[in-house]
């Protein structure tokens, strides 16, 4: 049977005779309730037991080590035990020799082994040693009586797996419980890759990958079964990853697009030049979009580097050609502002060229809806752009050719799959601003053509970011007078709303927003901007802010992502150990926005964590997304820096996108080899592959082009 079938078999239905019904009830307690669940349910960690030391051995170990902590198993003989007084409780310390040398057993809460460990016996005695107080001691050890029965043969002499467990249940009884089942269904698991693969890369059997992660003989086998149980899971991935590429560049648009005329003349008549940067990638978007294959190019640009510039080339070429464009955005903020620039950005040129560029959200009267979505359907509105209200069933597109999305792993899979499929293989273009390090592209967006803006529009200065503590806030406000008095604007974040009893050390957004109007900037119009306010509200106050009419925002993170205001100079970011890295380079991008210098302050409580002072060190230190993003990535992970839900980003097993990258990229040239010679997997050699790319497919994110 296949791994992913033990699935189906639940633990209550196993008529197994040492799965007692108690030890199924461990199980459950561990939330174990199928044999897949068990099987993947591998060691923490491990213990060496298999090779005996002598004291002098560990002393030397110690010494090479790095924390001053080895592990280590010796037989040694209680000699003697003493009370240590610390504090008002006493502590149990038992004395012991290999003959040689002494050492201790700290015995906390475990004063009971006095009567258990008897002077004059030997023992064999696993633990974790260290030499402290002038002594070498354990403090956390497991032992057996050395007699004429022996001793648990199954704990000594072995490499010992330690499982995840919870209170008041044995490692012992996990170890066996689970044990029972991985000895009756690890043999009985078939493999999902074909035999030419696993040769090729020298592969075991993936049951027997499963039974040395679980029993391992020795410790150097743990490493070679984890490396092929990783390779698995990689290689599934990008098997499906590839299949789909390969899918999608079957697909025959025609000759949809002839002309660049128009998009090109739009170029021509900005009054700015833009990026080589820009070039390159208005160029590869050209050559995707006359070419007959369906365009999947993703554009990754850090926040002002120009993307919707290049994203509204790409409209204007399926516009001139007689297509409509759909631009979905995860916010209706977000699709104001997009509406706006983009509405700015072609003004008379719009005009000129009768393009009709809309708007598609929430809180639209019925007639307004009516009559836009009339437009739609008759191919008078060009360029549509929307938030999830773009992939309602009552939305129809005339002749849909080009679907833009920003920000993409903000949105489910269905829903980007919905907005694609109304009309026939349209081109596909996604746009982000969060900076994905190379390694998540790869699992992301593994069936996009990348394209990369890593140049910022000409004038722009450095933004000049500084961290202080909450000491320091006057000194901070001093600052952003200054900027005020010059005549730009300043923005303050804050990460909650109101007042929260789990986060009294915090200032509210309410608080914060009283505070700046009446005491600290009573000379300056303050508005306020959070999440709870309704798209109107938003919309107000971002209006009144680029006008002049309020000088200082004070927000929650909704301005993360789209508030162009280039007069907004400064940005104050209190709290901001709240906040991950690649929030607080995104919040830092509201400014620098313009040829004006531009300034980020960091303000963070007295005491934060190691993890919480390496971020405020990179934002200082660094201003690349990309180089930032990856910082993130190690200190944070890929679930927590895009969130699993919506992310795309396969829950691994043991497969870790950081410490793994070597397999990653692997498997990704393996996938891409057998795909190249079988692209339709046809081959016989191959049916395992595509039974398997058939079963995965829907668990892995995927762009579907219709």
């Amino acid at each position: 049977m296949l791994l992913e079938e033990t699935k189906k078999i639940h633990i209550k239905d196993l008529k197994i005779r040492s799965l007692t019904t108690a030890r199924k009830k461990l199980l459950y307690r561990l939330k174990l309730y199928t044999v897949f669940d068990v099987l993947t349910y591998f060691p923490i960690r491990y213990e060496d037991r298999t090779e005996l030391k002598n004291f002098s051995d560990i002393m030397r170990d110690i010494y090479k080590s790095l924390n001053g902590k080895v592990n280590g198993t010796v037989i040694a003989e209680v000699i003697d035990y003493e009370y240590v007084k610390v504090s008002d409780r006493k502590i149990l310390k038992i004395i012991v020799t290999d003959g040689e040398i002494k050492a201790e057993l700290v015995c906390y809460n475990r004063e009971f082994l006095a009567n258990v460990l008897k002077v004059g016996v030997r023992y064999i005695i696993t633990g974790i040693w260290e030499y402290k107080y002038n002594r070498l001691q354990s403090a956390t050890f497991d032992y057996a009586e050395l007699g004429n029965q022996g001793y648990k043969k199954d704990e000594f002499g072995v490499v010992l797996p330690i499982y995840s467990s919870t209170e008041g249940v044995r490692q012992r009884t996990v170890r066996k419980t689970i044990h029972i089942i991985v000895d009756e269904f690890a043999d009985k698991i078939d493999d999902e890759l074909p035999e030419y693969v696993m040769e090729g890369r020298n592969l075991m059997s993936l049951g027997k990958v499963i039974k040395i992660l679980h029993k391992p003989q020795k410790m150097e086998h743990i490493s070679i079964a984890r490396r092929n149980f990783v390779y698995y899971e990689f290689m599934k991935m990008n098997l499906v990853i590839e299949y789909s590429r390969v899918e999608e560049k079957k697909v025959d648009k025609g000759s949809r697009y002839r002309s660049t005329k128009l998009a090109d003349e739009f170029v021509s008549s900005l009054p700015f030049e833009l990026t080589s940067a820009q070039i390159r990638v208005i160029e590869e978007i050209k050559r995707d979009m006359l070419s007959n294959k369906v365009m999947h190019r993703l554009i990754q640009g850090d926040v002002g580097s120009g993307k919707t510039i290049v994203g509204l080339y790409a409209m204007l070429v399926a516009v001139d050609n007689g297509y409509q464009s759909a631009l979905m955005v995860p916010t209706e903020v977000l699709a104001v502002q997009h509406y706006i620039n983009i509405s700015n950005l072609l003004s008379k040129f719009a005009k000129y060229h009768n393009i009709n560029v809309r708007i598609l959200k929430g809180g639209l009267s019925s007639q307004t809806r009516r009559l836009l979505n009339f437009e739609m359907e008759y191919g008078r509105s060009h360029i549509v752009i929307g938030t999830h209200a773009l992939f309602q069933d009552d939305v129809v597109f005339k002749n849909l050719g080009l679907v833009v999305i920003d920000e993409q792993h903000r949105f489910g899979v269905e829903q980007r799959a919905k907005l694609v499929n109304k009309g026939f293989h349209p081109d596909v273009l996604v746009m982000t601003a969060t900076p994905i390090p190379r390694t998540l592209t790869m699992t992301l967006y593994g069936n996009l053509d990348l394209s990369v803006i890593d140049e910022m529009p000409y004038g722009r200065k450095k933004i000049i970011t500084n961290w202080y503590k909450d000491i320091d806030t006057r000194l901070v406000y001093e600052k952003v007078r200054e900027e005020l008095k010059k005549g730009f604007k300043a923005y303050f974040i804050y990460p909650i709303i109101e007042d929260s009893e789990d986060l009294t050390d915090l200032k509210s957004l309410v608080e914060a927003y009283e505070h700046l109007s009446n005491d600290v900037f009573p000379e300056y119009k303050v508005g306020m901007l959070h999440g709870k306010m309704t798209p109107e509200e938003k919309y107000e106050v971002m209006d009144k802010f680029k006008k002049g009419e309020i000088n200082i925002l004070a927000s929650t993170t909704v301005i993360e992502v789209g508030i162009d205001v280039p007069d907004a100079t400064v940005i104050v970011i209190e709290g901001a150990e709240r906040f991950g890295l690649s929030q607080l380079h995104q919040l830092r991008g509201r400014v620098g926005r313009s040829s004006f210098q531009s300034y980020c302050y960091l303000i963070t409580s007295d005491r934060i964590s190691q993890e919480a002072v390496e971020r405020m060190k990179a934002m200082v230190k660094c201003e690349d997304g990309f180089a930032i993003s990856e910082i993130d990535l190690r200190l944070r992970g890929p679930g927590e820096l895009l969130g699993y839900q919506q992310s795309g980003i396969p829950e691994f097993i043991l497969a870790d996108l950081i410490k793994d990258e070597d397999i990653l990229k692997l498997t990704k040239e393996d996938a891409r080899k057998i795909l190249s010679k079988d692209p339709d997997l046809s081959d016989p050699k191959n049916q395992k592959i595509k039974s398997l790319v058939q079963k995965e497919k829907q668990r892995i994110f995927v762009v579907k082009s219709g």
